[in-house]
């Protein structure tokens, strides 16, 4: 009988991760890399994906930078050749790519737009990276996976994904209303519904897929807003950057091999009430 530890393993594995330059996307190459899979940190951003890279390789790990623009079928495409060409299978997809305004340069400010004036090419540009992308990413890496007879994938949602955004967090005393914009949670609901699509459709296929949704990960946030949204959590706080971690292999290796479908939250309770 293996050990349960066994089951964690991932060598003689290839992992994809979108986004792998990001605040959670690095924390999900180190982990994966760790329990021994060779690791594609795929990003737009070269640079930090060739830092990372750099980073990781010091640490003995097997990673690769490769940068990607999710919203092109081309450069996709190209993303999941060179994974090929470079490890020889795409194992596991972790969709972590994703817009979101605390971060990304083409859609600040728009967190002060009232939903009723919301610009149209900004909500656009939204679903094009957070949606569109995610299908790209998903149709193109599920190739190889359907000819290995084998594969899981993973969508990253948000705990915004399931219940309304609490726009009390964004109000600051003598300042204009802020919000979080509305592409973010239509975006994030949809990861949800392309989840269980994509499990339906590989149904017999032994190709997993599943979400991951993290509730708020701490990054520097003002004291006013940690202690707002820590006091909607169950545990009274916001996550540590490395506490989806676990979740993340989980749902990667043979641990989770009876789960496909589902979502698995670590939120912190934020949902729970």
């Amino acid at each position: 009988m293996n050990h349960i530890f066994d089951k964690f393993q991932l060598e003689h594995r290839t992992a994809i991760v979108t986004g792998g330059a990001g605040l959670l996307g690095r924390q999900f190459c180190r982990t994966l890399a760790q329990a021994g899979a060779n690791v594609i940190i795929a990003d737009l951003f070269e640079e930090a994906a060739k830092k990372l890279e750099t980073s990781l390789k010091d640490e003995g790990l097997n990673a690769t930078a490769c940068q990607v623009n999710v919203t092109d079928e081309t450069s996709v495409a190209e993303m999941v050749s060179f994974t090929l060409k470079t490890y020889g299978s795409v194992d596991v997809l972790v969709s972590s790519a994703a817009m979101d305004p605390k971060f990304d340069d083409s859609q600040q400010g728009q967190h002060t737009n009232n939903f009723e004036d919301y610009p149209v090419d900004a909500f656009r540009d939204a679903l094009d990276v957070n949606l569109t992308g995610m299908f790209l990413c998903a149709r193109e890496a599920v190739k190889p996976m359907l000819a290995q007879q084998r594969g899981s994938i993973i969508n990253i949602c948000s705990t915004y994904g399931l219940v309304g955004p609490d726009q009390r967090l964004y109000e600051r005393e003598g300042k204009p209303q802020q919000f979080k914009p509305v592409f973010y949670s239509v975006t994030k609901s949809g990861v949800v519904g392309f989840t269980k699509y994509l499990a339906a459709y590989y149904a017999g296929k032994n190709i997993r897929v599943n979400a991951l949704t993290p509730g708020g990960v701490y990054n520097n946030h003002d004291e006013e807003f940690t202690q707002k949204y820590s006091s909607r959590t169950v545990m009274g706080r916001m996550a540590d950057q490395d506490e989806m971690n676990g979740a993340v292999l989980y749902l990667a290796s043979d641990a989770s091999s009876y789960m496909t479908g589902s979502n698995l939250v670590v939120d912190g309770g934020w949902t729970a009430w």
